[in-house]
């Protein structure tokens, strides 16, 4: 079940529940909610604040390394965790480009992670079948 389920699903989510409950009716709003610091880290140069959108692609960068891990694999389950995240892809650039709410920085380099995960998925989903195929071969 955890190979089928495409993790970026969980940034892009996260990003739908913020947008509609912080963010208010329009792209400037959104941009305010999303700049807005969580939180503070106290440092020897000083405080660093931590914005909500910076958290956010922060949350996308984990979840794309472990599907790039997950990639890895050939099998039917892999090949259905493309698909859907095709989907993902797809579902997150119409929200980029149709709602208002959407059209930041931040889910723009969301919508940018679930692509590089769908097309770095089947790259490396090719290239470790042609390793499984030329090992097979050998024998």
């Amino acid at each position: 079940m955890f190979n089928v389920f495409p993790l970026m699903t969980v940034p892009v989510i996260v990003y739908v529940i913020i947008a509609f409950t912080l963010g208010g009716a329009d792209q400037t709003s959104m941009v305010a909610a999303l700049n807005g610091p969580v939180f503070h880290i106290p440092m020897a140069s000083g405080q660093w604040a931590l914005p909500l959108g910076d958290l956010i692609v922060i949350l996308g960068m984990l979840c794309l390394f472990i599907e790039q891990i997950k990639a890895a694999g050939s099998g039917t389950a892999t090949i259905i965790n493309h698909g859907l995240s095709m989907m993902v892809f797809v579902v997150a650039m119409a929200l980029f480009l149709l709602v208002g709410k959407f059209g930041t920085s931040a889910f723009f380099l969301l919508t940018l992670m679930t692509l590089m995960d769908t097309v770095g998925g089947f790259v490396v989903t090719v290239v470790a079948a042609r390793r499984d195929l030329a090992v097979g071969g050998e024998g």
